[in-house]
């Protein structure tokens, strides 16, 4: 029971209360310490009143008035005049006084303590102010033994109303705190519970009811975790859905680019001029085109492929990109830039990094075309003694915001009306397997900045 929230709460509830009534106590117990004192000297100054009445009194009446007043004698100081009104043996010295006319919190409650210590019968002198200003003071002497005895017993009777009092509070905070809190957490665990038996299931998703305001809070942040969390499971579904498909598609596509290969071969071997200029890039478009759809599979089956780094020059790279380019820009209103030092030469695998440049420099191209005006694509590069830099530059209209927002996100990222958001996803992806990185850069109304880092080392970035 104690190993839950509820009883852990309960007993902690039992010890506070009772803390509580433990500093109660203490001066609990000093007030009746006083009380009790100032109800001796009440009863010795009512026996005094009955010798002044009648100055003549028996032995035995006077110690009948003592015995009732629990006192040996009363001292009565009237009109400066101090006179011993009643008197009887006092068995033993007397070893302290205390003048209840002056008394603080502190002295009170240090008297009472040190009274229940002492186990021992003592004989005190207790001086007061007589009730109703009968007199300038009233004086008597009393043993501690029956105030220690009435103390204690009063002490009982607060420990024991203590302790029903904190048993009550506790059941009824423990019944209260199972209402208002354990109940609506545990509600949150089977919601939890039913939800991971099958996350793809929006109906299993939790519905804030709490009226505790930090636990519906919790909620609600529950719910927006589920809800994000579904809709994710429910993506990799359709990318695996689709990427069943594609591995379909590729692997007819690349049968039938194979094909295409084998007569663009034949073609190689004409004599005319313009031939001899097209059929490289043909071949070459071929080849990367089967290149890709084996990668497809692959891509199907496990990731996408470890890099087969070797020194390649970039400017190969970015002319074969712009030439691909220029083709699909039939009004010619993109100007292609390359602004990279002669013969630099980058750490990378051809053929990944060709799909790199060529995703960034079509993204750049299909952004300038939708605003119907001229433009420019600029791709430039340098190296430092870590690694080398490069940017994919356009003066196209920038990135929307809920293109940046989800930028490498494959299906959401996505700017160009029918667009998937592929693109950068996969240059992303292909740029971290070199050890690089690819950021944003810079993006305005005007103009948009891709950079590429590739580290020169062995690490990963």
């Amino acid at each position: 029971m104690f190993n839950s929230l509820s009883g852990r709460l309960l007993l902690l509830t039992v010890m506070l209360v009772m803390l509580a009534e433990i500093f109660i106590f203490v001066p609990s117990v000093a007030q009746y310490r006083q009380s009790y004192l100032l109800d001796r000297l009440e009863r010795a100054q009512i026996a005094s009143l009955a010798l002044l009445a009648d100055d003549v009194l028996t032995v035995e009446l006077e110690e009948e008035l003592l015995d009732n007043a629990e006192v040996f004698n009363v001292v009565l100081r009237r009109d400066e005049a101090r006179q011993l009104v009643l008197s009887s043996v006092v068995p033993e010295p007397i070893k302290a006084t205390f003048d209840l006319r002056n008394t603080d919190a502190i002295g009170l409650i240090r008297d009472a303590m040190t009274r229940l210590i002492k186990s021992q019968n003592e004989m005190i002198r207790v001086i007061g102010a007589p009730v109703r200003e009968a007199g300038l003071l009233i004086e008597v002497t009393i043993e501690t033994a029956p105030l220690r005895n009435a103390m204690i017993d009063y002490g009982l009777r607060i420990l024991f109303l203590s302790s029903i009092i904190s048993i009550f509070t506790s059941i009824l905070l423990f019944f209260a705190i199972r209402y208002f809190l354990v109940k609506p957490i545990k509600g949150v665990i089977v919601s939890m519970q039913r939800y991971a038996s099958s996350p793809e299931d929006m109906r299993r998703i939790i519905k804030p009811s709490a009226g505790v305001v930090e636990l519906r809070e919790a909620e609600e942040a529950l719910k927006k975790l589920q809800t994000e969390l579904t809709a994710s499971l429910k993506q990799k579904e359709h990318l695996a859905q689709l990427g069943k498909g594609v591995a379909k598609v590729s692997h007819d596509l690349r049968n039938i680019l194979t094909s295409a290969q084998l007569f663009a071969d034949r073609i190689e071997f004409t004599k005319d001029p313009l031939v001899d200029r097209l059929v490289p890039k043909i071949v070459n478009s071929i080849r990367r085109a089967v290149s890709l759809c084996e990668s497809t599979l692959a891509f199907g089956r496990a990731e996408e492929p470890a890099p087969a780094l070797a020194m390649v020059s970039l400017t190969e790279i970015v002319s074969d990109v712009f030439e691909s380019e220029r083709l699909a820009d039939e009004g010619g209103l993109i100007s292609f830039v390359e602004d990279i030092p002669f013969m630099m030469k980058v750490r990378v695998d051809q053929e990944q990094f060709f799909r790199v440049i060529v995703n960034l420099v079509r993204n750049a191209r299909q952004a300038i075309m939708t605003t119907g005006q001229s433009g420019e694509i600029r791709v430039s590069a340098h190296e430092d003694n870590e690694g080398w830099w490069i940017e994919v530059k356009d003066t196209g209209p920038g990135l929307p915001d809920k293109a940046r927002e989800h930028l490498f996100t494959p299906f959401h990222g996505g700017v160009r009306k029918g667009g998937f958001g592929l693109g950068l996803t996969i240059a992303e992806e292909l740029v971290r397997g070199h050890g690089g990185s690819l950021t944003l850069k810079e993006t305005k109304k005007i103009g948009t900045v891709f950079e590429i880092y590739l580290p020169k080392g062995e690490g990963t970035v």
